[in-house]
């Protein structure tokens, strides 16, 4: 083949992060070679396989290539002149869906300003250092993110501070000896009981947040053009206090809130090129291709319920009164979305009935599979709940055991077990599911009420307290646990389209600076659901 073709093939796997060898490109090259009519797709098609692949590193040499390229060879769908006969192509396009143990894992440098791609292997039992870093690795993401805003950033010239109103963020170090109101960012601990105190990279400084306001409530009188939400105030959140510095060594918080938000394009556009999400990175012109195919597919719909306990003899009536529904429409849904619980009871170690959650997922396989068009058109993803069976309570949770679900995907080979959380990418819309009860948990162990000036809503607060943190569970960790060396999978940077939050409360839809969050409800206590339009983003809440 021709330059031409070899320097195609370094650019498409250059924009999904890998680095070619001499000898892995003879081999790409080689298996174009057999699809002369339509060498870009079977490109994408390798591209796409390759990224299912757990790769040790992303210099790819010839054995990797050689592995997947002998896998494409002996599937069906390539033994057809056009890769694109089959619907895989089209599928894998349209739709993929990614575990959070395959999530992508960036560093953000704060001296060379640039995110650097984590190619080593991170460990479950990590040590002390691991757990550093989870804190070091939050601060920095929002503290890059807080550089890009204007009202942030220190003035050029020192002159213009009075009149642009800019609010220089100073480090903790430096308020001693200090007077007068600063601007500080740290992270909200309880180095002591009851003591609470603000940290960042360099020091840390007790708080007093007797006094304290909300932004949105001060920021409007002060600075008016810089308002910020407000959220749920809770410890390991990182924040931006504005105060003073007492005799006693105490800072006194006057204003609160959490670092601005940053637009999507915004963050893409500061580091382009650079796949967060984990579904491909794509080009303009693929982009622009993706999103009018999006547009066009105004037929599809996610079925998405929560809290589905197998075990409930009336959940499973009403979950069949909503198969047969959906069996008889015009177009089935694309994909149905069943979170867990999928037990009315904890699967903790008193748990000893396998055997009976085997059962009932067969059951279940069983109730689909008597609805042939569902079978045959629609996508059944799972994803565990906070009292499902998995090896620990910490977060992210693995999929669910294989020997529990075999039954069901022998009925239904069109699913998917899950972790928790996990994301899907529908041609460029980037969706993100997490299943935990989350409200409850943040509402008692707020520092402070939230404020009511905007809403009183609270999940409205949610919503605003995980977005503004780009961290799905902001929570303390001795609240609840994270594997230290996985932080990353609850992350969301650059903010996505969709996020589903699967709790326990009342279902809601909240479309919060163009970010469309929702939870469907808990099917198994008032049988609601939700269905999500995804060309559109519209959510529609339901029940039976």
């Amino acid at each position: 083949m021709g330059s031409v073709m070899r320097n195609k093939v370094q650019r498409k796997f250059k924009m999904r992060g890998y680095t070619l060898k001499i000898d892995a490109m003879s081999e790409v090259l080689r298996f174009l070679s057999g699809f002369p009519e339509a060498e870009d797709e079977a490109l994408e098609l390798l591209l796409d396989e390759l990224h299912q692949h757990s790769l040790t590193s992303s210099i790819l040499d010839k054995e990797p290539v050689e592995k997947v390229v002998s896998q494409l060879l002996k599937c069906e769908f390539l033994d057809e002149e056009n890769p694109t006969a089959s619907g895989y192509a089209s599928g894998s396009n349209d739709l993929r869906i990614i575990d959070a143990f395959d999530f992508p894992k960036f560093r953000y440098d704060p001296i060379k300003k640039q995110f650097h791609i984590f190619t080593g292997k991170c460990a479950v039992h990590g040590d002390a250092s691991q757990k550093v870093l989870l804190y070091r690795d939050r601060f920095l993401l929002l503290s890059q993110r807080l550089s890009h805003d204007p009202h942030f950033s220190k003035p050029v010239f020192d002159s213009d501070a009075s009149v642009s109103g800019s609010c220089q963020i100073v480090q903790i170090q430096s308020l001693v000896g200090q007077t007068g109101r600063k601007w500080i960012m740290g992270l909200i601990s309880q180095l002591e009981d009851s003591h609470f105190y603000l940290e960042d990279l360099t020091a840390a400084v007790e708080i007093d947040l007797s006094n304290a306001i909300s932004l949105t409530i001060s920021l409007i009188a002060l600075i008016s053009f810089c308002i910020l939400t407000t959220g749920l105030f809770v410890e390991n959140t990182i924040v931006l206090a504005e105060g003073e510095m007492a005799l006693d060594g105490i800072f006194r918080v006057k204003t609160c809130g959490f670092p601005p938000l940053e637009d999507r394009e915004k963050s893409f556009a500061m580091f382009s090129g650079i796949d967060f999400f984990g579904g491909g990175s794509l080009s303009k012109e693929e982009t622009i291709r993706l999103r009018e195919l999006e547009r066009e597919s105004v037929n599809d719909m996610f079925v998405i319920l929560s809290n589905v306990c197998l075990d409930n003899e009336q959940t499973m009536e009403k979950l069949e009164i909503i198969l047969s529904g959906y069996e008889n429409e015009n177009v089935v849904p694309s994909l149905f979305i069943l979170m867990g619980n999928f037990c009315s009871y904890p699967c903790n170690l008193s748990f000893n009935s396998y055997s009976s959650i085997r059962h009932h997922f067969g059951k279940l396989g069983k109730m689909v599979a008597a609805h042939q068009r569902l079978k045959a058109h629609s996508t059944f993803l799972f994803i565990p709940g906070p009292d499902d069976l998995g090896p620990s309570d910490a977060l992210p949770r693995c999929s669910l055991p294989k020997h529990i679900t075999e039954e069901f995907s022998n009925h239904i080979p069109k699913s998917a077990f899950l972790s928790n959380p996990c994301r899907v990418k529908y041609y460029t819309q980037e969706i993100v599911f997490f299943r935990q009860d989350l409200l409850y948990r943040m509402r008692r162990s707020c520092l402070m009420p939230p404020s009511a000036e905007e809403t009183t809503d609270l999940f409205e607060h949610l919503v605003a307290t995980i977005t503004h943190q780009s961290h799905l569970c902001p929570l303390a960790l001795s609240i609840q646990p994270i594997i230290w060396s996985y932080d990353h999978c609850l992350q969301i940077y650059p903010t996505p389209h969709t996020i589903v939050l699967g709790d326990n409360s009342e279902q809601k839809a909240f479309k919060y600076t163009g970010v469309t969050c929702f939870n469907p409800g808990s099917f198994s206590s008032d049988f609601s659901f939700a269905v999500y339009r995804p060309s559109s983003r519209e959510v529609e809440l339901s029940a039976v």
